[in-house]
């Protein structure tokens, strides 16, 4: 009974693979969230906001301390001037946000240009308000940006989905791809969305917003979120910021999905943002020293790495190792090692672009990481006696 522009979507990876380790006991490396609570300054905030009396509807539009901390984040950090009011929209989460924007701004049949892989909600989106994904593909080991691929799939498109850092490969696009980006966007006239969840999450490179550069703030909707820069995830408190007509566009959307919601952790995160970099510095160091310690190790256990740039992620390849099908590869791991990931050709149409791709999270305590390391090299002979397919 299910409609037909979702039936090729069926049960997401995360809910898969997150169901496999809770079945086996197995290590989650799989879906990313820490297994940390962010700052405790942060959540005694929430309390205060609820005895305060912060327990009701927020205004559609978000609690107004939030939207001015957004506008003043966006104007310390990156120099881009937002309207609280106009300009900036609060949503359940990032992915709300993400579905919003594409039900308020497309029309059935706009193309929308999306690098691949991609976060899994984009290409679910985008078909339920009818649209159309013109992929650009971005290959291992370093997955940069074919512009000469983008300016092509940009004929005809009416919006740019983009996501740096970048989830799942790491990368942080560089100044001379955005530019590259921002020119196409400006002679085709396409809008802009870009995904900034890990913003605060680059460890190296700088993570630069696309709409700082020419003749981009008027055509792009910047969409970002408190649980990955403060180890929130289950808060869902996300934003969109940007021009007051593509932000109208999304509000029109967001009111008929959650309208509101989390009222007294919007209040809490308005304070972390105005202090944002106090909270995010150790955080960052802390992921940076598990993205070092899991690389080596997988390293040292026969992968092929792909050292990320940021995020919460690293890809891994199996093939060095004899294997060619990473989902079947991903499917046996809880039950042989303990261990949970995400085979990264879920997030790809062209699924043999990541064949033999695995994508781990470091957004985990140093132990768990260890011991997961642990794991896989005991895992060694006993799992590549098994047969996945052969190695391309």
């Amino acid at each position: 009974m299910t409609a037909r522009r979702l039936r090729p979507f069926g049960t997401t990876i995360f809910t898969e693979m997150s169901a496999l380790a809770a079945s086996s006991g197995a290590l989650n490396l799989g879906q990313g969230f820490p297994d940390t609570d962010g700052p405790r300054e942060i959540m005694q905030a929430v309390s205060t906001a609820m005895r305060s009396g912060a327990n009701q509807y927020a205004p559609l539009p978000g609690v107004p301390e939030l939207r001015r901390a957004i506008a003043e984040h966006q104007l310390r950090r990156y120099g881009l001037e937002v309207d609280p009011d106009a300009g900036v929209q609060v949503t359940f989460g990032a992915t709300e946000a993400i579905a919003a924007t594409m039900l308020g701004l497309l029309e059935p049949g706009d193309r929308v240009v999306v690098l691949e892989p991609f976060y899994d909600s984009y290409a679910a989106t985008i078909a339920m308000a009818g649209g159309e994904r013109r992929l650009v593909t971005m290959r291992p080991p370093d997955f940069a940006v074919d512009v000469d691929a983008l300016a092509a799939a940009a004929q005809g498109a009416r919006m740019l989905l983009l996501n740096s850092p970048h989830n799942p490969t790491g990368r942080v696009l560089t100044p001379a791809e955005l530019r590259a980006i921002a020119r196409i966007c400006v002679e085709h006239d396409l809008i802009a969305v870009t995904d900034e969840v890990y913003e605060h999450l680059a460890f190296d490179g700088e993570h630069i917003p696309l709409a700082t550069l020419p003749g981009m703030a008027e055509r792009t909707l910047t969409i970002s979120s408190a649980g990955k820069s403060f180890s929130f995830t289950g808060w869902k408190v996300g934003w969109c910021s940007g021009p007051p007509q593509l932000v109208a566009a999304v509000r029109s959307a967001k009111q008929f999905l959650t309208f509101a919601g989390a009222t007294p952790f919007q209040h809490a995160i308005a304070g972390a943002l105005a202090d944002a970099e106090r909270h995010v510095a150790p955080l960052r160091a802390s992921l940076r020293a598990g993205r070092d310690l899991l690389c080596a190790g997988l390293s040292e256990a026969g992968f092929g790495v792909s050292v990320p740039q940021g995020t919460y992620f690293v890809n891994a390849d199996i093939a060095p190792l004899g294997f060619g099908d990473a989902r079947a590869w991903c499917r046996e791991l809880p039950a042989r090692a303990g261990v949970v990931a995400i085979p990264t050709s879920a997030f790809y149409d062209d699924a043999d672009a990541g064949r033999t791709l695995v994508r781990f999270a470091f957004c985990k305590r140093t132990a768990v990481i260890e011991e997961a390391v642990g794991r896989l090299r005991a895992d060694g002979d006993a799992g590549r006696s098994i047969e996945y397919g052969p190695a391309p």
